[in-house]
Protein backbone atom coordinates (compact mmCIF):
# COMPACT_ATOMS: atom_id res chain seq x y z
CA UNK A 1 0.00 0.00 0.00
CA UNK A 2 1.79 3.40 -1.52
CA UNK A 3 0.39 6.65 -0.37
CA UNK A 4 0.09 9.60 -1.64
CA UNK A 5 -0.61 13.17 -1.13
CA UNK A 6 -2.58 15.56 -3.29
CA UNK A 7 -3.72 18.91 -3.94
CA UNK A 8 -7.64 18.82 -4.75
CA UNK A 9 -9.11 21.85 -6.70
CA UNK A 10 -12.21 22.63 -8.80
CA UNK A 11 -13.04 23.61 -12.05
CA UNK A 12 -16.39 24.54 -12.83
CA UNK A 13 -17.53 22.01 -10.35
CA UNK A 14 -15.38 18.98 -10.58
CA UNK A 15 -12.68 18.03 -8.84
CA UNK A 16 -9.17 17.49 -10.16
CA UNK A 17 -5.76 16.51 -7.95
CA UNK A 18 -2.37 16.85 -8.29
CA UNK A 19 0.61 15.62 -6.68
CA UNK A 20 1.63 17.39 -3.84
CA UNK A 21 5.17 17.33 -4.65
CA UNK A 22 4.65 19.21 -7.83
CA UNK A 23 2.89 22.06 -6.04
CA UNK A 24 5.31 25.03 -4.96
CA UNK A 25 2.32 26.78 -3.17
CA UNK A 26 -0.80 28.04 -3.33
CA UNK A 27 -1.23 31.71 -3.55
CA UNK A 28 -4.69 33.71 -3.76
CA UNK A 29 -5.56 35.15 -7.19
CA UNK A 30 -4.02 38.40 -8.42
CA UNK A 31 -5.08 40.13 -11.61
CA UNK A 32 -2.47 39.54 -14.29
CA UNK A 33 -0.76 41.95 -16.42
CA UNK A 34 -1.41 41.00 -19.99
CA UNK A 35 1.06 40.57 -22.54
CA UNK A 36 0.48 40.62 -26.13
CA UNK A 37 1.34 37.81 -28.45
CA UNK A 38 0.53 35.01 -26.52
CA UNK A 39 -1.66 31.53 -26.47
CA UNK A 40 -5.10 32.18 -25.40
CA UNK A 41 -5.08 30.64 -22.27
CA UNK A 42 -2.27 32.51 -20.80
CA UNK A 43 -3.50 35.36 -18.53
CA UNK A 44 -0.51 37.30 -18.43
CA UNK A 45 1.66 37.68 -15.36
CA UNK A 46 2.16 38.57 -12.40
CA UNK A 47 4.90 39.85 -9.77
CA UNK A 48 5.60 36.96 -7.10
CA UNK A 49 8.00 37.74 -4.07
CA UNK A 50 10.25 39.55 -7.10
CA UNK A 51 9.51 36.47 -9.74
CA UNK A 52 7.55 37.42 -12.94
CA UNK A 53 5.18 34.29 -13.18
CA UNK A 54 3.60 33.35 -16.02
CA UNK A 55 -0.40 32.76 -15.08
CA UNK A 56 -2.50 30.11 -17.08
CA UNK A 57 -5.84 30.05 -17.27
CA UNK A 58 -6.69 25.80 -16.74
CA UNK A 59 -10.44 26.48 -17.91
CA UNK A 60 -9.32 28.54 -21.47
CA UNK A 61 -6.58 25.36 -21.58
CA UNK A 62 -9.08 22.86 -21.04
CA UNK A 63 -11.90 24.39 -23.10
CA UNK A 64 -13.98 24.85 -20.03
CA UNK A 65 -16.90 27.80 -19.65
CA UNK A 66 -15.26 30.21 -17.98
CA UNK A 67 -17.27 32.71 -14.77
CA UNK A 68 -15.91 35.69 -13.50
CA UNK A 69 -13.31 35.84 -10.81
CA UNK A 70 -14.19 35.46 -7.51
CA UNK A 71 -13.20 35.29 -4.08
CA UNK A 72 -12.23 31.50 -3.84
CA UNK A 73 -10.19 31.59 -6.82
CA UNK A 74 -6.37 30.09 -6.18
CA UNK A 75 -3.27 30.36 -8.51
CA UNK A 76 -1.35 27.06 -8.26
CA UNK A 77 2.13 27.29 -8.72
CA UNK A 78 4.73 24.47 -10.12
CA UNK A 79 8.32 25.16 -11.22
CA UNK A 80 7.99 24.13 -15.05
CA UNK A 81 11.33 23.60 -16.66
CA UNK A 82 13.16 25.96 -14.07
CA UNK A 83 10.83 28.16 -14.34
CA UNK A 84 7.77 29.12 -12.16
CA UNK A 85 4.21 28.88 -14.02
CA UNK A 86 0.92 29.50 -12.26
CA UNK A 87 -2.94 27.91 -12.95
CA UNK A 88 -5.78 29.57 -12.14
CA UNK A 89 -8.43 27.45 -10.51
CA UNK A 90 -11.79 27.70 -9.09
CA UNK A 91 -10.70 26.96 -5.43
CA UNK A 92 -7.82 24.94 -4.15
CA UNK A 93 -8.38 24.22 -0.08
CA UNK A 94 -7.80 20.90 0.51
CA UNK A 95 -4.75 18.19 0.60
CA UNK A 96 -5.99 14.35 0.36
CA UNK A 97 -4.12 11.46 0.78
CA UNK A 98 -5.24 8.92 -1.24
CA UNK A 99 -3.68 5.06 -1.40
CA UNK A 100 -2.59 3.84 -5.21
CA UNK A 101 -5.08 1.55 -4.79
CA UNK A 102 -7.90 4.45 -5.42
CA UNK A 103 -6.60 5.30 -8.29
CA UNK A 104 -7.31 4.33 -11.70
CA UNK A 105 -5.33 4.36 -14.66
CA UNK A 106 -7.51 6.49 -17.47
CA UNK A 107 -10.36 5.73 -19.16
CA UNK A 108 -9.65 4.35 -22.73
CA UNK A 109 -12.01 6.49 -23.88
CA UNK A 110 -9.46 9.41 -22.94
CA UNK A 111 -7.29 9.54 -26.09
CA UNK A 112 -4.94 12.15 -27.60
CA UNK A 113 -3.28 14.83 -25.78
CA UNK A 114 -5.47 14.33 -22.79
CA UNK A 115 -3.94 11.06 -22.48
CA UNK A 116 -0.62 12.51 -21.41
CA UNK A 117 -1.80 14.59 -18.26
CA UNK A 118 -4.62 12.83 -17.10
CA UNK A 119 -2.54 10.59 -14.80
CA UNK A 120 -5.38 8.74 -13.02
CA UNK A 121 -9.24 8.50 -11.84
CA UNK A 122 -9.58 8.75 -8.08
CA UNK A 123 -11.92 7.42 -6.34
CA UNK A 124 -12.86 8.30 -2.77
CA UNK A 125 -16.22 7.91 -1.37
CA UNK A 126 -18.78 8.24 -4.00
CA UNK A 127 -16.47 11.34 -5.24
CA UNK A 128 -14.51 11.08 -9.00
CA UNK A 129 -11.07 12.86 -8.83
CA UNK A 130 -9.73 13.54 -12.39
CA UNK A 131 -5.70 13.21 -11.41
CA UNK A 132 -3.67 15.84 -13.60
CA UNK A 133 0.13 16.04 -14.30
CA UNK A 134 0.49 19.97 -14.48
CA UNK A 135 3.63 19.91 -15.72
CA UNK A 136 2.03 18.39 -18.99
CA UNK A 137 -1.18 19.81 -19.64
CA UNK A 138 1.05 22.22 -22.31
CA UNK A 139 3.15 21.06 -25.40
CA UNK A 140 6.81 21.27 -25.76
CA UNK A 141 6.01 24.07 -28.03
CA UNK A 142 3.88 26.28 -25.47
CA UNK A 143 6.53 25.43 -22.53
CA UNK A 144 8.90 26.66 -24.58
CA UNK A 145 6.28 29.84 -25.59
CA UNK A 146 6.30 30.50 -22.02
CA UNK A 147 9.41 29.89 -21.05
CA UNK A 148 10.72 33.10 -23.08
CA UNK A 149 7.89 35.20 -21.53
Amino acid sequence: MAEKQYVIFKLCGEEYGVEIKHVQEITEYREATQIPNVPKFVEGVVNLRGNITPIISLKKRFNLPENEVMESNRIIIINLNNKQVGFIVDDASQVLTMDTKQIENPHELITGVDRQYITGIGKVDEKIIIMLDLEKVLTEEEKKEIKNI
